[in-house]
């Protein structure tokens, strides 16, 4: 997906998108090893896959669009 490789870290930049929903939280720029360790601990995130369809981020990015 074109567009997207400035908010992944250096390593996940040139991965297809299949391969990124599997890859670790912290290939998202910003967020580093310690972060992604309090998503899982708190969540069970791990992957990007994960984080992107987690219920509570869903949630809450549905009540912030109804809120515009």
């Amino acid at each position: 997906m074109a567009g997207i490789e400035d908010k992944l870290d250096k390593a996940y930049e040139t991965k297809p998108v299949q391969e990124l929903v599997d890859a670790p939280v912290a290939a998202l720029q910003g967020i580093s090893d310690a972060k992604a360790a309090l998503l899982t601990e708190a969540l069970g995130i791990k992957t990007i896959g994960d984080l992107g369809t987690n219920k509570y981020f869903l949630w809450a990015q549905a009540i912030a669009k109804l809120a515009e």
